[in-house]
């Protein structure tokens, strides 16, 4: 995770308002006390008046200049895309000078002004001559328009995605009108857009309209009467580190959910112990089943939607279905929709407190054939309800996961967001068990309640699997880290090679899980011996990479940048990755590239600058170009899968669940490269929120080569959480030791691996494998160290 811990202020920014035709830094005058009449300097920025009100320039960070038009009437409340108190200023002070009539503004590494005749701001990157942004005319904010100039061929990023039904959708690649929406069926919008050119534009808003053109973007629509915005300078990683600062950072799901998830529509209580029996006896990894109308009685009175049903799933509400289950180490998450049966006592209530969507009538339920109406998320007093004291016992009783459905089917931006929020709340109100939740549509904001994102209704076939590629990848690109898909379509049957290949698909996505319609089974079993086989290598490798997906987790939550990322962060400059969807990386360290076409023998990807290793083969590749591999059309057990040079790729023993054994032992496969590279390892308790007051344990592990050597460093660990873990064996690849020293004394060699594995404190020994030679060191967790390799290249 090089540059990780990086924030806000990567690059920094030059602000400055001249003409299109930047002066350069030289021009910049000494200080001087005179201001433009009627601009009022303040210790953070300043006020300009325009006609109409005044406009707000705030410094609130490195990189982040808060802009806000406020009306002589006043500013109004900021909307749901924005975290409560996320608008604070920075601590650097801000220094006024002036050159004829332009006001320039010092603030440590940013500087912004307001030319007082044009009314112009101009955006500079540090040191850079030619401008990132230039807002002219800015009276027109007092409209509710603004126009944002850049470079022409500048990339753009985000806004939009699209919904379940799109049989093409777009690459990440934005152009032409966009409109900022959370849309419906899969789809994730936000009043945002960015560019790897270096800055990133976030307005607080429930609506905006993008006009996307060369050179330009107009903004317009927006919902509230005082513009409000926010622009951000930085590499990618810097740009989503202010949008999770700005719109709320999302907090730890728990561990488990980074396991496999089996959904069906059409189960009960006995065919699931048999499903879960015959995971365990074929140890095929699962981690929780999620289930669809069968879990609940709908339709029935007395509060059916929130409560167990009891002809399914009789021991469904007494607890002790969900005990059985836990001692196997599945848990449950179970379907939750936006709508209860009118003519209930539920029903009733809603109707006596006005928690209904206003106007809607009551219409049959497609389920259940009786009188249902929606209930309105965006009132205070049906969120207040919603987590009622009936659907509260099904928490206790076993419903620990929550899956949301259909509350897109009303409009609006916010509905699902306030439904999930509903749910956050309530349960963070009588619990400290962490909040999973899955929503079939996504706007900025809902991050900070537990909110994952599903693709909706997606047929089966490989043109589908195909398709939902650029989606999840927009979906990151508006800031939802916390995508998944129907895993074999929800729609139709899957042919079982199309089931091997999205079982492999599946497994480097943020959620991973399959679900298809009613009665449609997603068992690997079911699909034959040769997709079995597939999907369960592609599951049991998910499984091994444990210690490395949440570590990313962690990431997430601290620096808002996740476990999959467009090759666009990693390589924001190189024209080739601006619109491709076929590759993500998986971490920093891992590129994945699935196979997503029928009896596909040969395929072609391209690899960005670097050397690459084949995970599965150990050849190794120069990046910067395309190339060419082999496909398995026979049986489709392979998974186009990289290693970064530099890599260091914390690894555990495969497990049938989450925690299922103790780990004592982390091996952490490391690449080295001439340039230092870093990873911090992360791991708390997985299931509560006791991180969020320091329970948790975080090391960060260092490497670096050199000809003829390599040094690994474990540093100082934070946190005050203690894990099982006792040892790292580090295995070096292509590094034959013949010296191995810690903190420059000695280190004890050993025979093998597995003496090294009976070593009680520190020690080294030398083996081999697909990657050619291999120094293995096993050290203490949690102390700091430093260890000096001395050898030679490893070759296969």
């Amino acid at each position: 995770m090089t540059g990780d811990r990086v924030r806000l202020g990567m690059l920094g920014v030059l602000l400055l308002v001249t003409a299109w035709q930047a002066r350069t830094l030289a021009a910049v005058p000494r200080a001087t006390t005179n201001t433009p009449a009627g601009v009022q300097v303040l210790d953070t920025g300043a006020d300009i008046p325009l006609s109409g009100g005044r406009l707000s320039l705030r410094l609130i960070s490195d990189n982040v200049l808060h802009i806000h038009f406020i009306p002589a009437a006043g500013a109004t409340p900021p909307t749901l895309v924005m975290a409560p108190g996320a608008t604070g200023t920075s601590a650097t002070p801000v220094a006024a000078s002036r050159h004829g009539g332009d006001l320039l503004l010092n603030g440590g590494r940013l500087r912004f002004g307001v030319d007082a005749g044009s009314r112009t701001l101009t955006i500079f990157a540090a040191g850079a001559r030619t401008p990132l942004l230039r807002i002219g005319r800015l009276g027109r904010l007092g409209r509710g328009t603004l126009v944002l100039h850049f470079p022409e061929g500048v990339p753009l990023y985000g806004i939009d995605g699209s919904d379940a039904f799109d049989r093409n959708p777009v690459g990440p690649l934005r152009r032409g009108k966009q409109v900022a929406t959370a849309g419906a069926q899969g789809n994730a919008g936000a009043p945002f857009f960015w560019s790897t050119a270096g800055f990133g534009v976030l307005f607080d808003s429930q609506t905006a309209t993008f006009d996307l053109m060369q050179g330009s973007v107009r903004v317009s629509k927006l919902s509230r009467p005082d513009p409000d915005f926010y622009l951000i300078a930085g590499a990618p990683a810097a740009i989503f580190a202010a949008v999770a600062d700005l719109s709320g950072h999302a907090p730890l799901f728990p561990e488990w959910s980074l396991g496999f998830i089996n959904s069906q529509w059409g189960i009960d209580q006995k065919e699931l112990l048999q499903d879960v029996s015959t995971y365990r006896a074929k140890h095929i990894p699962l981690d929780a089943f999620e289930l669809d109308f069968d879990w609940k009685a709908w339709g029935k009175d007395g509060y059916g939607e929130f409560r167990w049903n009891p002809q399914k799933f009789p021991d469904g509400p007494n607890g002790k279905l969900a005990g059985q289950l836990e001692s196997l180490g599945v848990h449950l998450i179970g379907i939750m929709k936006p709508r209860i049966h009118a003519d209930t006592e539920e029903g009733r209530y809603a109707t006596t407190h006005h928690l209904w969507i206003p106007g809607e009538k009551p219409s049959p339920d497609y389920f259940s054939h009786l009188p249902v109406e929606d209930l309105d998320f965006d009132n205070p007093a049906t969120r207040t309800w919603f987590f009622n004291p009936t659907l509260e016992h099904s928490f206790k009783t076993g419903i620990v996961g929550w899956w949301n459905d259909e509350a897109d089917e009303t409009g609006g931006n916010t509905q699902f967001l306030n439904m999930e929020r509903a749910i956050y709340q309530g349960q963070r109100g009588i619990s400290d068990t962490r909040v999973f939740s899955l929503n079939r549509n996504f706007w900025l904001g809902a991050q900070r309640y537990a909110y994952g994102l599903w693709s909706g209704d997606i047929h089966t076939g490989f043109a589908s699997m195909a398709a939902q590629r650029p989606r999840m990848l927009s979906a990151i690109d508006v800031g939802e880290m916390w995508w998944s898909m129907d895993g074999g379509g929800f729609h139709g049957h899957p042919s079982d090679q199309n089931y091997a290949r999205w079982i492999e698909f599946g497994a480097f996505t943020p959620i991973f899980r399959v679900h298809g319609v009613y009665q449609e089974k997603r068992q690997p079993w079911r699909y034959g011996p040769t997709a079995e086989r597939a999907a369960t290598h592609a599951m049991r490798l998910r499984y091994e990479l444990l210690p490395y997906m949440y570590s990313y987790a962690w990431h997430d939550h601290v620096a808002g940048v996740g476990l999959v990322r467009p090759l666009t962060f990693g390589w924001p400059q190189d024209p080739h990755v601006r619109n491709d969807s076929s590759a993500w990386l998986f971490g920093e360290y891992l590129l994945v590239s699935p196979v997503v076409e029928q009896d596909q023998t040969e395929k072609t990807l391209y690899l960005p600058a670097g050397i690459w290793t084949d995970w599965s083969s150990g050849k190794v590749y120069v990046g910067g170009k395309s190339i060419s591999l082999a496909v398995d059309g026979k049986t489709w057990s392979d998974i186009p899968l990289f290693i970064r040079q530099g890599a260091i790729i914390p690894t555990q023993p495969m497990e049938d669940y989450v925690g299922e054994h103790t780990v004592t032992t982390i091996q952490v496969e490391v690449f080295p490269d001439s340039a230092l590279t870093d990873f911090n390892y992360y791991v708390d308790d997985g299931n509560t929120y006791d991180y969020e007051h320091g329970a948790y344990f975080l090391q960060r592990l260092s490497a670096q080569a050199s000809p003829g050597a390599a040094r690994l460093t474990t540093a100082a660990p934070s946190g005050a959480y203690r894990p099982a873990l006792t040892h790292y064996v580090f295995a070096v690849h292509r590094m034959v030791a013949m010296q191995v020293t810690r903190d420059d004394a000695p280190l004890t060699r050993v025979a093998d691996l597995g003496a090294l594995q009976q070593c009680k404190d520190a020690c080294w020994a030398i083996g081999g494998d697909r990657y050619g030679g291999v120094t293995y060191i096993k050290l203490p967790a949690g102390v700091t160290a430093g260890v000096q390799l001395t050898g030679e290249a490893g070759t296969r």
